[in-house]
């Protein structure tokens, strides 16, 4: 059942609701009516009700804009029991209700970005959406205006495995006041500026024992053989089988993205018996023997035809 604030808006505009409904299977024939009614009950309802008990004059309009763009996103098949993830409809039962003064006054910015957002990062795999949203959810009362809110998510994206973010996060974060800034980026020792500056020059700042990335494809995991690393600007350009990718990663996670031949090709590798940084001597549980190194200017990969697995591991 619907809340009696939902359900008197509904009734009050039914030839409106109902005419919107009409339009929408036209653009969309696959629409799934019994579906977009239980993303009506499951999502739009819990952030209605939180507009019309912060701004009651506000519930209308508000309303219009998250039922036409429910059904869109049912319509797309994004939204609702059928859809493929159910991160959508949990960020908008569970966290857009936070945001209400924003959605209230801009629904369709801040709902759509919102959106977008959670699409995105259920998109991208080993991104951590349930700390993406508990900090989200946690952050909003200091959230003001829709481009902090734009600032806030990349940073706490980012911060929840989305490694190729890290620059852009650092750079939105510079747009938020130093206190958001500092909030968003979960510290309280240092003022803005010193912080940001260790971020920029020190990608596994916080992590010094540095991640393990990949698992065999058959079981779930990205490689169907044992991958090779070349380092390259952005990273490490990775061989495995037939196929090429652009691995980044950082302290908060790692990312995979498609690459080429020729860009692996261009990139740097090396082969080694022994596991050496500098100074730093490192001891993986590898077998000896057949352990290639890759080194970029802030991480070591290393790789062995022996696990489907690479480990990153933080350079002094």
């Amino acid at each position: 059942m619907i809340s009696s604030s939902f359900a008197a808006i509904l009734a009050g505009g039914r030839a409106q609701f109902n005419a919107r409904a009409v339009e929408a299977r036209r653009r969309f024939p696959a629409l799934d009516m019994q579906a977009f009614g239980a993303f009506l009950q499951d999502g739009v309802d819990p952030v209605v009700q939180a507009v019309a008990q912060t701004f009651p004059d506000r519930a209308g309009s508000f309303t219009l804009a998250a039922y036409d763009m429910a059904l869109e996103l049912v319509g797309h098949g994004l939204a609702g029991p059928a859809a493929k993830s159910s991160f959508l409809s949990t960020v908008w039962r569970d966290l857009a209700p936070r945001y209400a003064p924003l959605l209230a006054v801009m629904p369709v910015d801040a709902l759509g970005m919102l959106s977008n957002a959670a699409i995105h990062l259920g998109g991208v795999a080993g991104a951590r959406t349930g700390q993406w949203q508990d900090e989200m959810a946690a952050i909003a009362p200091q959230v003001a205006t829709l481009a902090q809110l734009r600032a806030v998510g990349q940073v706490l994206a980012w911060r929840a495995g989305v490694a190729h973010f890290r620059l852009g996060a650092i750079a939105a974060a510079d747009t938020l006041p130093p206190a958001l800034a500092l909030a968003a980026c979960g510290e309280s020792q240092l003022d803005w500026p010193a912080l940001r500056a260790q971020l920029l020059n020190q990608p596994w700042r916080g992590n010094a024992d540095g991640i393990e990335f990949g698992a065999f494809a058959g079981l779930g995991g990205q490689f169907d053989t044992p991958p090779v690393a070349r380092a390259c600007a952005d990273g490490f350009v990775v061989s495995a089988g037939e196929r090429f990718y652009l691995l980044v990663a950082d302290a908060h996670g790692a990312v995979l993205h498609g690459a080429t031949a020729d860009e692996f090709a261009q990139a740097s590798g090396d082969v080694s018996a022994a596991v050496q940084a500098g100074a730093r001597q490192l001891a993986p549980d590898l077998p000896a023997g057949e352990i290639a190194l890759a080194a970029n200017a802030h991480t070591l990969a290393i790789t062995s035809p022996y696990t489907h697995a690479i480990r990153l591991l933080p350079l002094p």
